[in-house]
């Protein structure tokens, strides 16, 4: 079999079909949390690269821009989910993917969940200290706003056990 039609043929992004596979089920991933493509792409390839990879490389490999692997990498750091690695060759810093599910998880919560619920309970009082003329609206955005404030408290609650459980 020659080298053009093996499986470990690069395609035209730099990835061969095994790393693609790869940083797509991290990219659908993402998705779901409402994160940015880059960011799955980003952690996907550290994670199935042997290597640390450099800011250079994630950029190379995946065709993205400097500041959206920067910002990216920013934010995994943020996370805890990207560690950085000294490189062998040169002075550049390398990056390599954090494998602690707690950690991945516990980061999110800590820079993601938990100040939007701070946000959120801000925004609520805000609205809550709003005068409404009609007693009837009144009535409904006071049992709405109970509802929302009910929710909160509750993931106040639960985020901290979440956080303990997974030893953050």
């Amino acid at each position: 079999m020659n080298d053009s039609a093996g499986s470990s043929k690069r395609q035209s992004n730099g990835l061969d079909a095994i790393e693609r596979q790869v940083v797509d089920v991290f990219i659908d991933g993402v998705k779901v949390l409402g994160l940015p493509r880059s960011i799955g792409e980003i952690y996907g390839l550290l994670f199935i690269s042997q290597q640390p990879l450099s800011l250079d490389d994630l950029v190379e490999k995946l065709e993205i821009s400097k500041g959206s692997a920067s910002q990216g990498l920013k934010l995994l750091k943020g996370l805890g989910a990207v560690k950085e690695a000294v490189g062998e060759i040169d002075r550049r810093t390398y990056y390599r993917p954090s494998l602690e599910l707690k950690r991945l998880v516990g980061g999110y919560i800590r820079e993601q969940i938990r100040p939007h619920l701070d946000s959120g309970k801000s925004k609520i009082s805000l609205v809550a200290t709003r005068s409404i003329d009609d007693p009837e609206r009144r009535e409904f955005l006071e049992d709405r706003l109970d509802q929302l404030n009910s929710w909160m408290r509750r993931g106040s609650r639960v985020l901290p056990i979440l956080q303990k459980l997974l030893g953050q």
